[in-house]
């Protein structure tokens, strides 16, 4: 090789490796700025605590609204009030009956009470005896305690008699039509809820001829009672439309009752007058003998 190729081939290779080391500077100064530049950390750390700050933000503003929400009134009586609860009278006295619940505090409106629902009460088992839903002189018919709904109880019919075993009936209603015998007829109803009896009734069917023989003799006592009553009412409107007349008129009344008081008070003055004079005159023919003893006396002397 000649001495001016290899000084070429020397140069040649010199400034490719200038190249290359300056390529390669330019490069590492390129990510050395990039990861030290403060204005890019500065941009990135700014945006990284920007998002944090809303996210913070957004939190505080939820909380606030949350606390700025008022609590409904509703809800906080229902938390203060103190629900009282009172029951109402049983519609029965014995078997199955209705009572009402009422509420008497947190009632809504202002009231004082409201009826808050209707629920089933209970007395005692045995409603002794009955009179039938309707009779007449052939048959009867005769009902069970019940409330509505009415399947849901179980009825059990039985016919009484005396120093015997009673005879239980087919009929499981709680209505049953018996027909009128010669004799008069017990029959007992047992009323059963889940198996437990709730209420046990009686009912006496009489014959044909015990009817008729009541029927007959209730008419006189329903004369007097009606009697009774027609007079009592009479009475009671007449008293009242005279205490009507004196209180309209009541200047009439203290007139006529003042002059009929003075008139007395007048009238007792009088007699009283005439029993004075009646009493002088009788007294004056006593006076006279002794004056005249005195006169004597004196005479004598």
């Amino acid at each position: 090789m000649s001495p001016g190729g290899a000084g070429c081939s020397y140069g040649l290779l010199l400034t490719v490796g200038w190249l290359l080391l300056a390529g390669l500077q330019s490069a590492c100064g390129m990510n050395v700025t990039a990861l030290q530049d403060p204005s890019v950390a500065h941009d990135a750390a700014a945006d990284g605590e920007g998002d944090s700050d809303g996210e913070e933000e957004a939190e505080n503003v939820d909380e606030t609204e949350s606390e700025a929400q008022p609590v409904p009134e509703e809800d906080v009586s229902n938390n203060t009030a103190v629900k009282e609860v009172e029951f109402g009278m049983c519609t029965v006295t014995c078997g199955i009956g209705i009572r009402e619940v009422i509420l008497t505090n947190g009632c809504p409106g202002g009231e004082s009470k409201c009826i808050v629902r209707v629920e089933e009460c209970r007395g005692p088992v045995d409603c002794g005896w009955g009179r039938p839903v309707s009779e007449s002189l052939d048959s009867v018919r005769l009902a069970c305690i019940h409330i509505s709904p009415v399947n849901r109880f179980k009825y059990v019919w039985k016919l009484l008699r005396p120093e015997q075993q009673p005879i239980i009936l087919a009929n499981d209603s709680a209505i049953l039509e018996v027909r009128r015998e010669i004799h008069p007829l017990v029959f007992e109803c047992a009323t059963l809820d889940n198996n437990e009896m709730v209420a046990s009734i009686k009912f006496t069917v009489y014959t044909t001829s015990e009817l008729q023989m009541k029927r007959s003799s209730r008419p006189d006592t329903d004369a007097v009672l009606v009697f009774v009553l027609t007079i009592g009412v009479i009475i009671c409107i007449f008293v009242i439309f005279l205490l009507i007349f004196i209180i309209i008129n009541w200047e009439a009344v203290k007139s006529f009752w003042g002059e009929k008081s003075s008139s007395t008070e007048i009238q007792s003055e009088m007699s009283l007058v005439r029993y004075k004079d009646s009493t002088s005159l009788e007294q004056s023919p006593t006076e006279i003998p002794g004056t005249e003893d005195d006169a004597l006396s004196e005479w004598n002397e």
